[in-house]
């Protein structure tokens, strides 16, 4: 294992004049390279500093003259070499002769890809290395990357049950996962897998449904005993090998042929554990899968002047001149800093994207963990409409390439919300654009201790010089804002009068026949009723019968159902239908002066005793038979999921535990008076 450190600085002891004298005029990189019985210490040749010359004999030069290059250096430390951190920045050692260095870091860390990261730990990294190894410690990737502090709050919150069950019961990512798994039997038949933070162990669950012959399930935080406990249970302990520990230390008894993970955290990359799943190639066999395979990225220009204002108006609380007698000004512009730090995690509606998304592919198959310490994204945008820029919106989709079916599992804004739901990234300041315009920019994420990201931005206009805006953000910092209130569309989007729309709709349903006549009848709000509502008598006259009222535990348990298409309505007891918007998900049906609140995909059950009313609906709203099928239980509760093939593949019952859509990542919720609840999806 070895490890390199940038712009160091050699000096050399003067006995004669107790004071160090430079060796070498220009900094130059050392690698530190552990031999188990020592750690050598010796001078690598920066090819950056070649790159820039352009003179192919001055190259040659700074290559081979020790005083002008890097230099040719190397020094042995034993286990009782003496040695030790001096001054601020700097490190000395004492040979075997007695002469000893000092070492001055230059206060850039370094990677194996010589990108920078965090500048303030290059002599801490240096001194942990060596008092690692004169203590016998080895020290993983892992720990070399990570804060200690950090990696200790990751995994104690990742050994809790209710965050494991926050990720399970996301019905999109693990039935995908399922699906992906499951759909590609002949590559999993047979086969040693490797799931990598394994958690509770689903993911080797369903490789051992598709056929697998050994899973060895790696977890490194307190959830390893819990998901040993689920193996037992299941009676799979010959088949599934946990193993607890960090992927950067264990050893396995063999290579294997499929790795599988749930490696994507916010934005794709927090978490970085993406880097932890590139190191498990090192038990991959040549010809060997991942699952998942692929990565997008995808990445576009946002109009949002909602958010934007919410951002700007909670820093303005520190715009008081007078707080109890304190003038807070001061703190204004700190705070306004602040809060734009923050990148925003929530949903929206994909029309507030003013340009195709550029997309940043990795392929995990080809990539290395290294590729990820500096992610530079350069951007390009074709304008296609004329509004502000307030940010850039980010989401992600990941492929499943088997030999049998590809999958992808996808937290874009059109598809199901997801517990990853989407980010977004606000802009210092607002960029007017026109329609046709290009926006050029990039993004840079730099990998940081905190096993995230600090993101910075930079978008400018092509037409317009001088255009130019830019934010930095932390996303190991960011800002909740999804509450579970359905998304609105951006202004503007009506392309016909939304009131002209309503009542055509009405008017559609007004003309029934009764008694062989056509009559079109409104109520007093504008809906239209039918013949359950109304009789006519031997004058022609329409006479309307009073509803029944419906004791509401037997409304629910008993009769016919009545399904709804996935319409923003809802109908008030007095009759009148309300209509919201496309992407309104909230909505409360009363029925017989009974309330019943539905989901997306609800069903509403009626007395099947019961001949009286029912409201009619537009047509948008009617039942009709391409609904997913659902069957009523005993009980008289309607599953809210498909019950197929693949949900019922290996236990018969595939229970779906509620989700409350108001929480966030490492909440859950409890079932509702026996009922299944169906996820949060937007429309």
């Amino acid at each position: 294992m070895s490890f390199l450190f940038d712009e160091v600085f050699l000096y050399d002891f003067d006995e004669e004049n107790l004071s160090f004298k430079k060796r070498f005029q220009k900094p130059f990189c050392i690698q530190v390279i552990d031999e188990s019985d020592k750690l050598l210490i010796r001078s690598r040749v920066n090819q950056n500093n070649v790159s820039d010359v352009e003179n192919l004999t001055e190259a040659n030069n700074l290559l081979n003259n020790s005083v002008t290059s890097d230099p040719n250096f190397s020094i042995e430390i034993y286990k009782d070499t003496p040695c030790s951190e001096f001054g601020n920045n700097g490190f000395v050692i004492t040979d075997e002769n007695a002469r000893s260095i000092y070492l001055i870091f230059n206060k850039k860390f370094t990677y194996e890809n010589e990108k920078a990261n965090y500048s303030e730990i290059d002599l801490y990294r240096f001194t942990k290395l060596v008092n690692d190894f004169k203590l016998g410690r080895r020290e993983s990737v892992f720990t070399l990357r990570t804060d200690e502090a950090s990696a200790s709050q990751y995994f104690q919150f990742y050994g809790y049950l209710s965050q494991q069950q926050n990720m399970m019961q996301d019905f999109v990512r693990t039935s995908t996962y399922q699906r992906a798994i499951l759909s590609n039997g002949d590559d999993f038949k047979d086969k040693v897998i490797l799931d990598v933070g394994a958690g509770s162990g689903i993911l080797s669950f369903f490789a051992i449904q598709a056929g697998a012959r050994k899973v060895f399930a790696v977890e490194a935080s307190s959830m390893a005993k819990h998901a040993e406990q689920l193996v037992a249970s299941n009676k799979l302990s010959d088949k599934i090998l946990v193993i607890p520990g960090k992927i950067e230390e264990i050893n396995l008894p063999e290579k294997v042929d499929i790795i599988i993970s749930e490696p994507m955290g916010y934005m794709l990359f927090n978490e970085r554990m993406l880097e932890t799943y590139l190191h498990a190639k090192k038990w991959l066999k040549p010809s060997g899968k991942m699952f998942p395979t692929q990565a997008d990225l995808h990445i576009a220009p946002f109009s949002d002047a909602q958010l934007y204002t919410e951002q700007l108006t909670k820093a303005n609380f520190w715009f008081q001149q007078n707080f109890h007698g304190v003038d807070l000004t001061v703190l204004r512009e700190a705070a306004l800093k602040e809060y734009f730090y923050q990148p925003v995690v929530d949903t929206f509606d994909v029309r507030i994207c003013i340009a195709k998304s550029n997309k940043h592919t990795i392929d995990f198959l080809k990539a290395h963990e290294k590729d990820l310490h500096v992610i530079d994204i350069p951007l390009k945008f074709h304008i296609t409409q004329t509004d502000e820029i307030h940010g850039l919106a980010f989401w992600f989709d990941v492929g499943f390439f088997g030999s049998q079916q590809s999958v992808w599992l996808s937290t874009a804004p059109t598809q199901p919300l997801t517990h990853w739901y989407q980010v977004r990234c606000l802009l210092d300041k607002p960029l007017f654009v026109q329609r046709g315009h290009t926006v050029t920019g990039r993004v840079v994420l730099v990998s940081n201790r905190r096993q995230s990201y600090n993101v910075k931005l930079e978008l400018s206009i092509d037409e317009i010089p001088g255009s130019h805006s830019s934010n930095s953000l932390d996303l190991k910092n960011p800002y909740f804002r999804y509450t579970g209130q359905p998304v609105q569309p951006p202004p503007g989007c009506n392309q016909t009068s939304p009131s002209e729309d309503y009542w055509q709709q009405v008017d559609a349903q007004n003309n029934i026949q009764m008694n062989g006549r056509n009559i079109n009848i409104l109520n007093g709000n504008g809906l239209s009723s039918t013949t359950n509502n109304y009789n006519v008598n031997q004058m022609g006259q329409v006479i309307q019968q009073q509803p029944q009222i419906i004791d509401q535990n037997q409304f629910i348990s008993t009769g016919h159902i009545l399904n709804t298409t996935p319409t923003n309505a809802s109908i008030n007891t007095n009759g009148s239908l309300r209509l919201f918007g496309s992407n309104t998900n909230h909505q409360q049906v009363v029925a017989n002066n009974v309330p019943v609140a539905l989901n997306n995909y609800s069903t509403m059950i009626v007395n099947s005793n019961d001949n009286s009313s029912v409201q009619s609906f537009p047509n948008s709203l009617q039942p009709s038979n391409n609904q997913q099928n659902h069957s009523v239980q005993q009980n008289g509760i309607v599953p809210m999921f498909d019950t197929g093939p693949l949900a019922n593949n290996v236990s018969g019952i595939n229970m779906n535990f509620p989700v409350n859509q108001s929480l966030m990542i490492g909440d859950y919720a409890a079932a509702v008076s026996g009922q299944t609840i169906p996820p949060y999806k937007p429309m």
